[in-house]
């Protein structure tokens, strides 16, 4: 069945997880979570190192899930954040921005065969759609990456 324009999207919130119901149209105005009353799209990345909270927002959200797999200890990543941050000021709200540590998640590294890091990976639907090892240290260059691979 074709999605409506008008039809609400599922959106997880960042900060208590609750699922949330908005219309497309309100993504822009800064929509609050109808549970904890806190913004759902804070223009920065969401720190998703929990199993369930990471499974609710990649596979309830009705928006695209860039996640950046990474550790404290590495350079790359390091050098990368900034840029990632930055991006997620751009990509919010068509995009939920999250990030993984590899060391405090070590159960997702695994399961979605992180190898190295930095690894961007960005989720539709539940899915994972596109993989970028390396660090992107300019963030056009990120959002571009996730615009050329998002479904339109």
């Amino acid at each position: 069945k074709e999605r409506f324009v008008s039809e609400p999207l599922h959106i997880v919130c960042p900060h208590c997880s609750t699922t949330n119901r908005v219309k497309p149209d309100q993504l822009a105005s800064h929509p609050d979570c109808g549970q904890c009353h806190q913004p759902l799209f804070t223009g920065h990345p969401v720190a998703l190192d929990d199993e369930a909270a990471f499974d609710k927002h990649v596979t309830r959200s009705q928006i695209p899930v860039l996640v950046d797999f990474w550790a404290p200890w590495c350079g790359p990543c390091r050098m990368m954040a900034p840029a990632y941050e930055k991006a997620a000021a751009d990509l919010e709200p068509r995009v939920r921005v999250a990030k993984v540590n590899t060391e405090a998640a070590q159960a997702l590294g695994g399961r979605y065969n992180i190898r190295s890091i930095p690894t961007l990976a960005l989720f539709v639907g539940g899915k994972e759609v596109a993989r970028q090892p390396g660090a992107m240290t300019n963030p056009a260059q990120i959002v571009q990456w996730v615009q050329a691979h998002r479904p339109r």
